[in-house]
């Protein structure tokens, strides 16, 4: 059923259209990904459908009874109630349909007094509301309420707080809650892993994937695109340009559309080039007529668009300083305010190595980078720095731009002399050019300010990178082209984020920091999911948990794991089921399958195999052969941790 149509929107905010012609329709639960660069119009889309902004142009069409719920990026919330009050709110209705239940039960308990066509009138309107109330499971409010709060990382003291005593991230989470509760027709949600940590973020992939309702999602989130969209529209210079598929599939499509573009324009261009030359070469001569011939067709040609492409900043990170080999060593820091952050961590960072960050939110990551450069002190532990360290340092805020400054002087670096041309052109590289670099810092959107703080510490040639959520504020092009500059830099990085592409694209080190433990894995975040897949991460947790003797944190390396004690000589050592393989070797091969799967999929999602049965079922074949390959070998990984 068609629940939504948006014909030729248009928008203007200044003389060029931010919505110029823009359309789509949505279905009965439809999962939609919208997609585009910082300033695209994403949100101004959303605010025209939920009828918050005018269109100047076009139509916006709802089915008749269809609701919508619009989660914003900003929002605000009373005060005078707990974290449950405030999320029961939404469901009002159902407690109405409560009441009005109970109600009725005691009207015919209280019948005596009444006829029997009214009594039989009250039970009529009793069975109507209970086969209303069973369907929309009106006897499950708290249940409801419970999974979705939890879900959504909200712990039992978080659930009693006061609405107003919230942070601004736990607000968001607190209105994300009370729409997933209401249960509309159609979600539009704007950014809502925003302030969600990973598990946060799981959840609500899985509750988003599971749900009937139709959803249109705008994220950055390329792990949330890929879980829940199943139709990706692609908003650029105010019109929509529709793809099947998630946003890995919307990535092979459309390059399989750019080169078609780019081959059909180039063609029409050296025919336009040929016919141009001829007519200026023969519109005197004697071949006037052919020329005047051709100038007709000239005039007849209807132009192809240029190749619809998405400009992103180059970025890039100058060749750093050599430091010396241990770059920090950690030992048994500890960090507490009101509450335990962390506890007796211990880890070095070797010279080159790029480390990430992972955990809930409130387990202290970004405090411990700022013991990491000293801007702390922490309670129990040190850190000692390595010699020839040079920090580059990006906080949350991005403070290491002055928001009072011109943008061409806030990246100025300290250390050395750095003339205005050489900074123009940094900040170019970065995608702030024209008038823009003689704003104020202030002005400028947070992707902008997020850009110019990276091109500040670019000047400042760090050997050494700790950056605070990095990717805040940065579109799906602007953190691709932060994972390829992060690649090629040879120095040594530590990086908090919740952006689980990122990590996987960037880091070889996860720290993973919980409340009471900590543990330490070689590989990125594609390494982290698949031991927690085969149980072992979860070991290592348990194994730290259940030690009462010893302090609750310890550094674990799951990919190469402390020796095991000596068995007793009558104990039998377990025997091979695998033959010996290093476990690099494994890790690489499972991800080599597991990327294959991954394209599998996507070539199952092209309209050209569809079309061809022999290509599905050999696609399907190959599928299945590999997911059993896939299945043997992470047994045989987890056989070669435990004996190699």
């Amino acid at each position: 059923m068609l629940l939504l149509s948006v014909s030729e929107l248009t928008k203007h905010f200044g003389p060029d259209p931010v919505l110029d012609g823009a359309s789509f329709e949505m279905r009965a639960g439809q999962k939609i990904s919208l997609i585009g660069p910082n300033g695209s119009g994403k949100s101004t889309l959303l605010k025209i459908i939920t009828g918050q902004l005018e269109a100047d142009k076009g139509q916006v069409s709802l089915h008749p009874g269809t609701t919508i719920g619009y989660l914003q990026q900003h929002v605000e919330l009373g005060a005078g109630k707990t974290v449950w009050e405030e999320a029961s709110s939404a469901l009002g209705h159902l407690k109405d349909l409560s009441d009005r239940s109970l109600e009725l039960a005691n009207q015919i308990a209280d019948s005596a007094s009444l006829s029997a066509k009214e009594t039989a009138e009250l039970e009529a309107q009793y069975d109507r509301l209970q086969h209303q109330i069973h369907q929309v499971g009106a006897y499950n409010i708290d249940h409801k309420i419970d999974r979705i709060l939890r879900g959504l990382s909200f712990d039992d003291a978080a659930i009693n707080q006061p609405v107003d005593t919230l942070s601004g991230g736990q607000q968001n989470r607190l209105m994300l809650a009370k729409l997933l509760l209401q249960e509309p027709d159609i979600l539009l949600l704007d950014e809502p892993s925003n302030h969600l940590d990973i598990d946060a973020t799981e959840w609500l992939e899985s509750f988003l994937a599971a749900s009937e309702q139709a959803v249109l999602l705008v994220s950055h989130d390329r792990y949330l695109l890929d879980k829940v969209g199943q139709h990706t529209l692609e908003l650029v210079n105010g019109s929509i340009d529709a793809y099947k598929g998630n946003y890995t599939a919307y990535l092979v499509q459309k390059e399989q559309r750019l080169e078609v573009q780019r081959r059909t324009w180039e063609r029409q261009q050296e025919e336009i080039a040929r016919l141009e030359e001829f007519v200026r070469k023969h519109k005197y001569g004697q071949k006037h007529v052919q020329a005047d011939d051709r100038q007709k067709k000239l005039e007849r040609i209807e132009l192809v668009d240029r190749p619809r492409t998405i400009s992103a900043p180059v970025f890039g990170f100058s060749e750093p300083d050599r430091t010396g080999d241990i770059v920090f060593r950690v030992e048994h820091l500890s960090k507490a305010y009101d509450h335990q952050l962390f506890k007796d961590l211990t880890f070095d960072v070797i010279r080159g190595e790029s480390w990430g960050i992972l955990g809930p939110n409130g387990t202290g990551k970004s405090t411990l980078l700022k013991c990491l450069i000293g801007d702390l002190e922490a309670d129990e532990g040190t850190v000692h720095t390595g010699t020839g360290v040079r920090l580059g340092y990006l906080d949350q805020q991005l403070s290491c731009v002055d928001p009072k400054a011109d943008v061409v002087d806030a990246v100025r670096p300290d250390h050395k002399e750095f003339f205005e041309k050489q900074r123009r052109d940094l900040l170019a590289r970065f995608g702030i050019q024209d008038d823009m670099v003689f704003q104020k810092v202030s002005s400028l959107s947070g992707g902008e300010r997020s850009r110019t703080a990276l091109a500040k510490i670019a000047a400042a040639d760090a050997n050494v990178l700790l950056f605070d959520e990095p990717t805040n504020h940065l579109d799906l092009w602007a953190r691709e082209s932060l994972e390829k500059s992060l690649r090629a830099f040879e120095g040594t990085m530590v990086v908090v984020s919740h952006d689980r592409y990122f990590l996987n694209q960037v880091v070889d080190h996860l720290l993973v920091v919980q409340h009471d433990r900590f543990h330490v894995i070689q590989g990125n975040y594609t390494t982290y999911q698949t031991l927690e897949q085969a149980g072992l991460a979860q070991e290592a947790r348990d194994t730290l948990g259940n030690n009462k003797s010893a302090t609750k944190s310890d550094s674990v390396n799951l990919k190469q794991p402390k020796p095991a004690k000596p068995k007793p000589r009558n104990e039998s050592r377990r025997t091979r089921k695998f033959p010996y393989r290093k476990v690099p070797e494994l890790e690489q091969e499972i991800a080599k399958s597991e990327s294959r799967i991954e394209k599998i999929f996507e070539l199952l999602s092209l309209e050209q195999t569809l079309r061809d049965g022999e290509l599905v079922k050999k696609y399907n074949q190959e599928l299945q052969e590999v997911q059993s390959k896939l299945e043997q070998l992470y047994e045989h990984l987890e056989e070669s941790l435990e004996l190699n």
